[in-house]
């Protein structure tokens, strides 16, 4: 019998609001994958549409948690990090790659740092620039293209706009191939929606859309980078768990659609678990 694979997930924790940890630990439990969750911060709301919300920092947790775990010598067939909300939380993950990341495993840093041409409140230069030597170390990244801008030190209004641009896009972000890299928000026209994938291991890249849903709910970029965690560590390749990620996020964003869930709560993803399982 198979071993359940584990996944240490190093996001923030939102009391409500569907993203992070509360998508990331349902999300991979459901593909057969164990969640070991490292929360960043505890909010009681995400910050993406609410106002007033608490934030406890646990960067001293952090550091806490990975002397522990390095006494009980765990391993890890990912390490799989989300929002950061300091340098020394950088260092900390970065620290973890190199501790727990099991020979064969995979290090996944979604360098979760803004949208839509501007960086989140919260992120200072130098954030971005210890996010950039996060990224260094992963063995794959799934930035949107606006953290593709700032991994790359590079104008927003440069980045491309059609299909080639992407995939080429992609490839830079590689770092000469040592990183495959997901770049989320590729398109080729307004009707589509989906990623682009350079995969070092074969050196393609490739554009994966699906249909566009109206509407942007928050959090979907972490119900992607989840599918596309939990896909990896079941042995599937960079492209087939990039499918599996563009379409489930598609068929939450359509039933959050239907059910008229407010935007800022997230995709209504929870009823759509069991398309995971098993796969």
């Amino acid at each position: 019998m198979q071993t359940t694979p584990k996944v240490v997930a190093i996001h923030d924790l939102s009391g409500f609001g569907r993203c992070s940890l509360t998508v990331a630990i349902p999300v991979l439990s459901a593909m057969g994958v164990q969640c070991c969750p490292l929360p960043t911060a505890w909010l009681s709301t995400h910050t993406g549409g609410f106002t007033g919300y608490t934030f406890l920092d646990m960067t001293d947790e952090m550091s806490g948690a990975a002397d522990h775990w390095q006494s009980l010598g765990l391993q890890f067939e990912a390490v799989y990090s989300g929002f950061m909300g300091s340098e020394a939380q950088m260092a900390i993950v970065e620290r973890m790659i190199g501790q727990f990341r099991a020979p064969g495993g995979v290090a996944v840093v979604d360098p979760v740092m803004g949208d839509h041409g501007a960086r989140y409140a919260t992120y200072t230069d130098g954030m971005c620039r210890a996010m950039a030597r996060l990224c260094e170390k992963a063995d794959v990244i799934t930035p949107n293209l606006t953290e593709a801008s700032f991994l790359l030190d590079r104008p927003y209004a440069d980045m491309p706009g059609d299909p080639e641009g992407f995939l080429a896009l992609a490839r830079e972000l590689s770092g000469g191939g040592a990183r495959s890299v997901v770049l989320t928000g590729a398109c080729s026209g307004p009707e589509d929606i989906g990623a682009a994938c350079f995969d070092r291991e074969t050196g393609k890249t490739e554009l994966i859309l699906t249909g566009r849903v109206p509407g942007e709910y928050h959090g979907t970029g972490d119900v992607f980078a989840s599918v596309l965690t939990g896909a990896l560590v079941r042995g599937r390749s960079l492209e087939q768990a990039t499918r599996q990620a563009v379409d489930f996020v598609a068929v939450c964003a359509e039933r959050s659609r239907v059910e008229g869930i407010p935007q800022r709560e997230g995709v209504d993803f929870e009823p759509l678990l069991g398309l995971l399982t098993g796969r």
